[in-house]
């Protein structure tokens, strides 16, 4: 069966769009949806800077109208009928609902706007952070998080737990960290996927009724609880609170395993996922799609492990 997975914010890097803008119609498409997205599409993902592309109102459109970008190139006719499963980090799940055609790209593209611009208002209300916690034993981890007031926000697996909290619960945390973690501050604007969330949450949820969402066309896993979701409604309700509810990544790479993954391909910027399933998922092959260099491995994937359709976990 084979997966396709969309990376979160984090996974960009200056000028990582600029190979797939050779294919023809890919800066077609960016342009088409710049509007959409409200900014350049093509400048952010060809010439705009690292720090320009930190700004969340900047990476996430930019993340997602990336990952459709490559999902296009792999799959013209689209995924149904060759993908078993689509999955996303974070707000790569919109990436995947646009994949399962529960979203047009245009209303992903939409979504995203606002997601990003929520949040990004919302971080700039309280000084938050995030702080990747790595090792440990883990029930001991979540004992220390709760110890100082600090969110699991990301569960990645594999002993990699993302804490999230006021700059002040976080300093709390460098202090007095738990026993055999380590510690890494992330560049992140705010406390993401927590309570410090909720105007972004508020601001999404203004903006669902206006669209339609289609069930899944391919089995659909949420981040909230790494189950497969059959209804376009229900999809379209998670990803509105997903802004401040915790990434269980972990549970999603469950599923896959559960599910009988037997190759999971990540959408551009490409590597973060495929990294932790290498880790986390036995027996599977994965390959990150980072540049059309890429695409015929991919193509290769597809033709060996697609056209097995899953629908329940």
């Amino acid at each position: 069966m084979l997966v396709i997975v969309a990376p979160g914010q984090g996974a960009q890097t200056p000028g990582f769009l600029n190979p797939w803008l050779e294919l023809d119609g890919a800066a077609d498409r960016l342009r088409r949806w710049s509007a959409t997205a409200g900014l350049d599409l093509v400048h952010a993902g060809t010439e705009a800077s690292e720090e320009e592309i930190k700004d969340t109102a900047v990476a996430q459109p930019l993340l997602v109208a990336a990952g459709l970008v490559t999902a296009a190139a792999l799959f013209p006719q689209g995924p149904a009928g060759q993908v078993g499963a689509v999955a996303g980090h974070s707000v790569g799940e919109i990436t995947a609902a646009a994949l399962a055609g529960v979203l047009s790209e245009e209303d992903a593209l939409g979504f995203v706007r606002e997601r990003s611009l929520g949040m990004a208002e919302a971080a700039a209300q309280t000084a938050t952070g995030m702080t990747a916690v790595l090792g440990g034993d883990p029930e001991a981890v979540l004992a220390k998080l709760a110890e100082h007031g600090v969110t699991p926000a990301n569960n990645n697996g594999g002993g990699q737990i993302v804490a999230a909290g006021t700059l002040e619960q976080l300093d709390a945390l460098k202090a007095d960290p738990p026993a055999g973690a380590r510690l890494i501050p992330l560049k992140v604007a705010g406390a993401f996927h927590t309570s410090h969330m909720a105007p972004g949450v508020a601001r999404l949820e203004k903006l669902a009724p206006t669209l339609t969402a289609a069930d899944p066309a391919v089995a659909y896993l949420s981040n909230r609880d790494g189950e497969v979701v059959g209804s376009g409604a229900e999809v379209l309700a998670r990803l509105v609170s997903q802004v401040s509810n915790p990434v269980r990544w972990d549970l999603c790479m469950e599923t896959l395993q559960r599910l009988g993954a037997t190759a999971v391909i990540e959408l551009s910027p490409a590597g973060t996922l495929t990294n932790l399933v290498k880790r986390n998922v036995k027996g599977v092959a994965t390959l990150a799609l980072k540049t059309p260099a890429d695409l015929d491995k991919a193509r290769a994937l597809v033709a060996e492990h697609g056209s097995q359709e899953t629908t329940t976990a």
